[in-house]
Parts: C-alpha cells; structure tokens; sequence
C-alpha cells in the first residue's frame, strides 16, 4: 500500500482584474478636501465626467484616483474621531522617505501616530492621520517586508498530521518561498542597475 499524494485542483477562473482604480469619499466640503488632497498628499485634479449631476472632484496620483463627491447632509459624513486608531478603515500609501513626512506633517500642524511593526527582522514604519472628514490615511515604508502567497504549495497531503507529511509539505512551502524570493532580489538588481 503506497502513498498517495492528491493535488488540489483550482476552478476558480481569476478575474481579469488589472489595478486599483480610485478610492470614493463622502465629504462635508470637496474644496476643503482637495486642497487636503493636493497639499499633503501630492494628487492633482483631473477631469471629471460633465454629466455627473452632483458636486464632486476627481484626484490622481500614484497609479490611483480618489473621488471626492458632496454630502447631501452633514449626517451623510461619518463623524471625525477625535482620536487616531491605526486599526480603523484607511487608505495606505508608501512612502520612500517617512522623516521629511513626518517633518511636513508637524510643519501643516497635522496631528499623526506613529507605529512598528516587525515581521523577520524587517522593520515597518508606520504613520496615521486623519483627512478634513476623519477619513484616516497611511504612509507607510511598507516594502521593507517581501509580499509572499500564503499557500506557496498546490500540493495536498492527506494526513497532515502525519510527521512525514508534514516535513514534507513544509520542505515544499520552504522552497517555493526560496525560489519567490530569488525571483524578487533578481528582479530588484535589474531595476537597480
């Protein structure tokens, strides 16, 4: 009687999904909210489509947009906090220099937190402040831990529990890892050349 080693098949078609295209805030103000947007954050406006039939404002920058549209109400807006929870919903940038951040942040009197965090002796920086209608942003050095799959390995063992499999499917998992990360420090040297 031998082992058998049963891999699982993946039905799931991707999507063919490309990007994040833009962001959407409600907004008390959108003038208030764009100088936000352009002064702190570097967007600039681009052109929005005339037939919209309601105030708002269309930002770019980064690869991504962030629309802006007026309230009806001032109930419409969630209610700013006045303080600042890294864990609450935000929208995250990275940044390749986070003390001259810091540094315009103090200089425009925005009040931000700061935090680490640690994954594998790589070390994370991370800033948090909220935008004139308490929607909280990130700036973060984010790129410093390496983006690996959570399931590096297609194969299934069917006792997991068994030690042998388990040596097994972890030697898989650990060369799969290897092989990403080769690929990313080589494709790292080529940009850096």
């Amino acid at each position: 009687m031998g082992l058998e080693i049963i891999e699982e098949e993946v039905s799931t078609p991707v999507l063919p999904l490309m990007s994040l295209n833009h962001v959407s805030f409600l907004c008390s103000s959108v003038s208030r909210s764009v100088k936000f947007y352009k002064e702190v954050l570097g967007f600039v406006s681009i052109k929005r489509p005339s037939s919209f039939k309601f105030h708002g404002a269309w930002l770019f920058n980064y690869g991504v947009g962030i629309h802006l549209l007026q309230c009806n109400s001032p109930d419409d807006v969630p209610k700013k906090k006045g303080v600042i929870n890294p864990k609450d919903n935000h929208i995250s940038f990275q940044c390749s220099d986070m003390h001259y951040l810091k540094h315009k942040l103090e200089e425009m009197g925005i009040q931000y937190v700061t935090a680490i965090v640690e994954e594998g002796g790589n070390l994370v920086d991370q800033i948090f402040f909220h935008d004139p209608d308490g929607y909280m942003v990130e700036i973060c050095n984010c790129e410093n831990i390496p983006i690996l799959p959570l399931s590096s390995c297609p194969l299934k063992f069917p006792y997991n529990k068994d030690s042998f499999f388990s040596s097994v499917y972890g030697k898989c998992r650990d060369e799969v890892e290897t092989v990403i990360m080769e690929a990313l420090v080589t494709d790292m040297m080529d940009i850096s050349f």
